[in-house]
């Protein structure tokens, strides 16, 4: 077996990527096809942090008249509702896994504690985060830059519905030119569509690079950990 690149990684996996097909909610092949992949991982001695988004259920911004402040904690809330089916697939076939969230829901997960969460990925479990960061006005982007400098992760795994970075949107150009590398000021100064730029910014800050790549084929994940050339890579230089 190939030595996989990197010891610990963020996997940030976007909400609508869950949904696949459905446009709407949970596509348990796809949750079940995800933890055969992170078990792989696993098994191979990577220790796996994860944070989900919510766009297959709830987005901060979808609130159209609603107060914003509320509209976030609504996201928040959905976060957990998909770390919670990630970790049932991850359980189901024998991965041990722990939630941990930024808001205290005690009767179904832990709360963020970082040397908690360190300890269990010390222990080869997955330790999955929700509720974003806790505070609103803040993507799940951010929180997974965050999570990932808190436990000292080598590198953001940014699981998309894209292939990769591209100039523009390659479901509306046909012309769209995808990058293979860039740097974080690339991404700041041509406004990307990477992750935010908060989290871009932090990232930078933090000296973590993010590869970003499609999760059409959640083999793409092993492929990523192995150091196969795909998606993009985003890293200081």
């Amino acid at each position: 077996m190939c030595k996989p690149k990197y010891k610990r990684v963020m996997l940030k996996l976007s909400g609508e990527a869950l949904a696949a097909d459905k446009g709407y909610g949970i596509d348990f092949d796809v949750t079940n096809k995800i933890a055969q992949e992170i078990k792989a991982l696993i098994d191979m001695g990577v220790e796996v942090g994860a944070v989900v988004g919510a766009g297959n259920i709830w987005r901060g911004r979808s609130g159209e008249g609603m107060d914003r402040t509320t509209a976030d904690y609504m996201g928040m809330l959905a976060t957990c509702i998909n770390a919670l089916a990630l970790q049932d697939s991850l359980e189901n076939i024998g991965v041990n896994t722990r939630v941990q969230t930024a808001i205290e829901m005690r009767e179904v997960a832990e709360p963020f504690i970082r040397r908690r969460a360190m300890r269990h990925l010390e222990k080869n479990r997955v330790v999955i985060f929700g509720a974003g960061t806790g505070n609103p006005y803040f993507s799940t982007d951010t929180a997974a830059a965050l999570r990932a400098a808190e436990i000292e992760a080598d590198v953001i795994l940014l699981a998309k519905k894209v292939d990769g970075v591209y100039d523009k949107d390659p479901h509306k150009y046909s012309d769209a030119t995808k990058f293979n590398k860039l740097t974080y000021i690339e991404v700041l100064e041509k406004g990307l569509q990477v992750m935010d730029s908060t989290a871009t910014s932090l990232c930078m800050d933090n000296n973590i690079p993010i590869l970003v790549f499609g999760l059409d084929n959640p083999e793409n994940i092993r492929k990523a950990i192995l150091g196969e050339e795909i998606g993009t890579l985003v890293c200081k230089e």
